[in-house]
C-alpha cells in the first residue's frame, strides 16, 4: 500500500508556525490536490507536530475539533485524509512520535500495512519533515510554501545531509510530482 503523508502546517495551509486549530485554513489549492491523489487509490495521512496542546495553548479537544473542521471543508470539495497522526507532546517531553523523530510515521505503516520506502513525505520543514522522511526511508518532497523557502536558505544547516527527491513550489506541484512518479 503506497501513502502520501502531509505536514499540515506551511504544507496544506496556515504560515507554518502553528496556529490554533479554529484560526486554520487551508490554502484554496489543497482540496484539489487531495482530491487528486483520493482518486487514483493513493492513502493521504496528515502528520503533523501540535506541541502547542502540550505547551498549553489550547487543548487537545480542540485541535481533534480543528481537524474535524478540516475534514467538513475537504468532504466539501469531494476530498478526503485516510487518517490523522499528530503529536501534542512539549518539544522537551522525549517522546517517539514528535518529528523528526518518525513514531507517527511507524504507526501509520503498523495500522495500514505501508512499504514506507514507496510512500512519500510533503512538508515544508527540511529540520523535522525530511529528516523524519529520510529516517523512515519515505521519498522527500519540500514545498517552498509555509517555512519551506526558509529551510531551503537560513536553515538548510539543519538538514545539509539530506536531499529531497523533490521540491515543489506548493502542495499541488508536489502531488503532480508524486503522480508522474507513481507510474514509473
Amino acid at each position: 500500500m503506497k501513502a502520501v503523508f502531509l505536514d499540515r502546517d506551511g504544507t496544506i495551509g496556515g504560515t507554518g508556525g502553528g496556529i490554533h486549530p479554529y484560526d486554520f485554513s487551508m490554502y484554496n489549492f489543497a482540496p484539489k490536490a487531495i482530491k487528486s491523489l483520493n482518486q487514483v487509490g493513493v492513502k493521504v495521512f496528515l502528520f503533523t507536530n501540535q506541541t502547542r496542546v502540550g505547551r498549553g495553548y489550547f487543548t487537545e479537544d480542540e485541535l481533534i475539533k480543528g481537524f474535524q473542521m478540516m475534514m467538513e471543508e475537504l468532504a466539501k470539495q469531494s476530498a478526503f485524509l485516510d487518517g490523522i497522526y499528530y503529536c501534542p507532546h512539549k518539544p522537551d517531553d522525549g517522546c517517539e512520535c514528535q518529528k523528526p523523530n518518525i513514531g507517527l510515521l511507524l504507526k501509520a505503516k503498523e495500522m495500514h500495512n505501508l512499504n514506507l520506502e514507496e510512500c512519500y513525505v510533503v512538508g515544508d520543514t527540511g529540520g523535522s519533515d525530511m529528516l523524519a522522511a529520510n529516517k523512515a526511508g519515505t521519498k522527500k518532497v519540500l514545498v517552498k510554501t509555509g517555512w519551506g523557502e526558509g529551510s531551503l536558505t537560513k536553515y538548510r544547516y539543519e538538514w545539509q545531509e539530506v536531499e529531497p527527491d523533490y521540491i515543489a513550489d506548493n502542495l499541488v506541484d508536489a502531488v503532480s510530482w508524486i503522480l508522474n512518479d507513481l507510474i514509473k
